[in-house]
């Protein structure tokens, strides 16, 4: 629903409010119909809206939209692609998007669940082994683990590189490091954190509104920079590892994102293959960015003179920079 509600307020013709819910949901159908593609052996479909339904209390608040899509013979693969909200800037740098997780079904064989579908990664669908018009599919599902690990690594390593929000603090903790020691306990509490609030969240233990998570993290953003230029000395130490593990918290639930509602219902081994992939990806991600930034410090502040001094500045006017530009995504998520 939140994939509703945003793409109502965002579109064009938002200024018609009065809307119920189930107007709502019956227009995102619509919408969605125009940003799924679907090809089977790279010729376009033509897709109609078969139903909606709004949710219903009690239950999982997400509505339910049923596509169809006629092949025209029977397809060697099917593709899908998506750029739902593509369109809109939650912040300069910041594109809304959708990501979902998938669980396809073919007549005559198993299905396989826990793929991902996202804006940069379509969902591919080999059908060589499709069985139409005859056969019955098995009601238990499976996973194809290497796709499945290959897909969600490389969803977490994009997801860091095309989080800003996210870039821009982790770059701000490594400005203030000195010693490969003080690095690794940074890194190290930062990722345990996210770590632990992302599989809370995505095993629906802990969950926590947008309104409050995201503007915990531009706040963590703003801090972090704040105390590299006016207390430098509390930017190294116990000190930053205990801002690294709070902070850390709540980036855990903004990597969790949009994939927690759509992993209820998946297996147990489904999620918790997902939940180690994807992790690893965020860390990948991490290392692509911190540790240029410490090595080139790193050589910078072992000189002497004109090397020393940019260093300094680096670090000065770098966390100024990051202060600015968290401030002005604090105002974004706060006004969103």
């Amino acid at each position: 629903m939140d994939e509703v509600f945003v793409q109502n307020a965002l579109s064009a013709d938002a200024k018609d409010s009065k809307l119920t819910a189930d107007e709502l949901c019956r227009r995102h159908g619509d919408y969605l119909l125009r940003h799924l593609h679907v090809f089977a052996d790279d010729k376009p479909l033509t897709g109609l809206v078969r139903s909606v339904t709004s949710p219903r209390e009690p239950g999982p608040q997400r509505a339910q939209y049923d596509f169809e899509y006629e092949l025209p013979a029977k397809p060697a693969r099917v593709r899908v692609s998506e750029d739902v909200l593509n369109e809109f800037d939650y912040a300069p740098g910041n594109r809304w998007e959708a990501t979902y997780v998938t669980r396809v079904a073919q007549e005559g064989q198993s299905p396989v669940e826990g793929l991902l579908l996202t804006s940069r990664e379509p969902l591919v669908i080999d059908c060589t082994g499709f069985k139409y018009p005859s056969g019955t599919a098995s009601g238990s599902a499976t996973i194809d683990k290497w796709r499945l690990t290959k897909d969600y690594v490389r969803h977490g390593i994009m997801h860091i590189l095309n989080g800003w929000d996210h870039l821009l603090f982790i770059s701000a903790l490594v400005l203030a490091v000195v010693t490969l020691w003080d690095l690794v306990k940074v890194i190290t509490a930062f990722t345990l954190a996210h770590s632990v609030t992302l599989t809370l969240s995505v095993l629906n233990v802990v969950r926590l509104s947008e309104k409050l998570v995201e503007p915990m993290i531009a706040a963590s953003i703003v801090f972090v920079a704040l105390q590299n230029i006016f207390w430098p000395q509390r930017s190294r130490g116990a000190s930053r590892v205990g801002v690294a593990f709070f902070f850390g918290l709540f980036h855990g639930l903004g990597f969790a994102g949009g994939l927690l509602n759509a992993m209820e219902g998946m297996a147990g081994l489904t999620i918790a293959l997902a939940i180690v992939a994807f992790s690893l990806g965020i860390e990948i991600g991490q290392q692509v960015v911190v540790l240029p930034i410490f090595a080139l410090l790193k050589v910078l502040r072992s000189r002497h003179g004109a090397a020393s001094r940019l260093a300094h500045g680096i670090f000065r006017y770098g966390s100024a920079a990051i202060c600015l530009m968290g401030l002005f995504y604090m105002i974004a998520a706060l006004r969103s």
